[in-house]
């Protein structure tokens, strides 16, 4: 599962930009996931809890993770038609031609967070 490798960069990048900033504690994170980005949100879910059990510092029993999901989106680069991909090379509705250019769902970070 290396959405637990995924977790830990990102309380890491957090950790660090909180500390900068002088926050003590972080209430919630939310990150933007893709759905073409190789990440599960579940799995993501679950390496938050696993990480917040193990007492990081800057994290609390109410610190949360916000995922905000993020359609796959593809425009064709023959007829221009704007369609949701299924994978990230997808087969035009319209031409039947797999020549799509994703132009969203492969995003994967951090949106913000908020601590005191």
């Amino acid at each position: 599962m290396h959405e637990m490798a995924l977790m830990g960069d990102i309380l890491n990048i957090v950790g660090t930009n909180a500390k900068n900033q002088s926050i003590r504690k972080v209430n919630k994170v939310h990150l933007i996931v893709g759905d073409l980005s190789n990440a599960l949100p579940d799995a993501l879910e679950m390496a938050f809890d696993i990480y917040k059990r193990q007492g990081i510092d800057f994290l609390n029993e109410y610190s949360q993770l916000v995922i905000h999901r993020e359609e796959a989106k593809a425009i064709c680069s023959l007829c221009q038609r704007e369609y949701v991909p299924d994978q990230r090379i997808a087969v035009c509705p319209e031409c039947h031609i797999p020549t799509g250019r994703l132009i969203s769902g492969e995003t994967f970070k951090v949106d913000s967070y908020e601590g005191e």
